[in-house]
């Protein structure tokens, strides 16, 4: 489904011999460092910009669990799975759109 690269990533870095914490920091953490953002990015904190995505199951205990999405907190707004799932519909539909037709054969 639509966004589902990153926890197809995450369980491949998991499948590669990460531990699944060392698989989040890769996703969260890490960039951050990176970045020189630290401060504002990579972890929760007061003052700190932060996208949150509520699970229903423990991603430690399985990295699969990153599928498990109860609700995502975005730009101080939630969205519930219900709003989550009438938004990926919507994107789902906007990429078929998308879509560049093959190329004709010759």
């Amino acid at each position: 489904f639509a966004g589902s690269g990153l926890q197809d990533e995450l369980a491949l870095l998991v499948r590669a011999g990460l531990t699944p914490l060392e698989a989040l920091r890769t996703a969260t953490l890490n960039p951050a460092k990176y970045l020189g953002a630290t401060d504002s990015l990579g972890t929760v904190g007061p003052g700190k910009l932060a996208n949150l995505v509520l699970l229903d199951a423990n991603p430690l205990e399985d990295i699969r669990n990153t599928r498990r999405i109860s609700a995502v907190m975005t730009g101080g707004r939630l969205i519930d799975a219900a709003e989550r799932e009438r938004l990926l519909r919507v994107a789902e539909a906007e990429a078929a759109r998308a879509r560049i037709a093959p190329p004709a054969r010759q």
